[in-house]
């Protein structure tokens, strides 16, 4: 599961896509990634540490990978707290 999360981020980050066969999942990242709205500048580094996230995740239990907008929400509670 990890090497097609893998290579749907590589696809997402280049731009394109050379398949045209999703898995449900893969489908709803998709969705998600798009509904986010990452700006432009710091998508490639969004991704790249929302990639490493899931990669955590998925070394500790099977299951799908978490949503791009749950990353991004944990990742902005984390900061919060860091500045209290």
């Amino acid at each position: 599961m990890f090497n097609r999360f893998r290579r749907l981020l590589r696809e997402l980050m280049n731009g394109e896509t050379s398949r045209n066969c999703f898995q449900a999942w893969e489908v709803e990242l998709l969705v998600d990634v798009q509904n986010c709205d990452l700006p432009a500048r710091r998508r490639t580094e969004l991704l790249r540490q929302y990639e490493r996230a899931v990669d955590r995740q998925l070394q500790r239990g099977p299951g799908p990978p978490m949503r791009l907008s749950e990353f991004l929400v944990m990742r902005a509670a984390r900061r919060g707290e860091q500045a209290v």
